[in-house]
């Protein structure tokens, strides 16, 4: 599953994020995303699923998805929360364009995750990203 990540900036800026919400979660805290619409490929997302993260233009990151709960907002409507593990884990950049809501990924469209020794790289500038994504070397 893939998601934009509104109000973020940054890979850092998402990590923090969940990093206070799960200091103030307590030791059995799972990162949440409420979402109107029931994932039809259920299963599929429940066995090892990702929801993965586009950062200002870019797939960046990704959480492993470990459930999906039935809420009931406010307003009275019944909602899908999508329960991640707290651990964020980036990914290699890849461009995407701008969507509402989220989109099934295809494995083979999911961007690898980075080895350990690159977490701390810096990002590439959008151009230079762009252009290696046109020649296939995200």
């Amino acid at each position: 599953m893939i998601k934009l990540c509104v109000g973020i900036d940054s890979y850092e800026d998402l990590e923090t994020a969940i990093a206070l919400r799960a200091k103030s979660g307590g030791r059995t805290y799972l990162s949440s995303h409420i979402t109107r619409m029931w994932p039809k490929q259920e299963d599929a997302l429940l066995n090892g699923g990702s929801l993965y993260w586009v950062i200002k233009g870019f797939v960046q990151a990704r959480q492993n998805i470990v459930r999906l709960d039935e809420v009931t907002g406010a307003d009275g409507v019944r909602r899908c929360a999508i329960l991640m593990e707290p651990k964020l884990i980036r990914t290699s950049s890849a461009p995407r364009r701008p969507f509402q809501g989220w989109r099934y990924l295809k494995p083979v469209d999911a961007p690898s995750d980075l080895p350990d020794s690159r977490k701390s790289d810096d990002a590439l500038p959008k151009e230079l990203a762009l252009a290696l994504a046109d020649i296939g070397l995200r």
